[in-house]
């Protein structure tokens, strides 16, 4: 069976950065809805179109395709005092920003009773390059085309 709209693909990938370093792989297979579904980056998507079990693609992704770019405006300097523990580099916290919503800050930096807090994803600004093999497609059931998302094995649970 090809990946054509409406049908659940599952997966396994590796993600390398710009110098071609493993940042991310699957230990198990992922499933995603193919057809626009926002469940994979739509480039990656847009590759494993027409593919068919044991296919492979090879993707690389700008920032702006893949994390997004950085976002000065998501890096803020706070208070150590005003978070709810000690604040210790790699810690995160969730806040609520007029702006953005509900944002998760990382700790990147503590020093002189300050801290940096960056709200970007960890891997926004960087190219990444995606590899893939496809492991099974199957048609989506009525209620995971409904849903937008793939339901059961590898995928989302209610």
């Amino acid at each position: 069976m090809s990946i054509v709209k409406d049908t659940v693909v599952t997966l396994h990938y590796e993600m390398f950065d710009a110098n071609d370093q493993l940042i991310d792989k699957t230990e198990e297979p992922i499933a995603y809805l193919h057809g626009g579904y926002d469940g994979i980056f739509p480039l990656v998507e847009e590759a494993l179109h027409e593919k068919k079990v044991g296919d492979t693609v090879d993707v690389v992704m700008q920032p702006d395709e893949a994390f997004g770019e950085q976002d000065a405006q998501l890096v803020r300097i706070e208070h150590a005092d005003v978070l709810p523990t000690k604040p210790e580099v790699g810690m995160m916290f969730e806040a609520d920003d007029p702006e953005f919503g509900v944002i998760v800050f990382r700790v990147t930096d503590v020093a002189d009773g300050k801290v940096v807090m960056d709200g970007n994803h960890p891997l926004a600004g960087m190219k990444i390059r995606f590899k893939a093999t496809v492991e099974d497609v199957r048609p989506a059931t009525a209620e995971e085309i409904e849903h937008g998302h793939v339901h059961g094995e590898h995928g989302h649970h209610h």
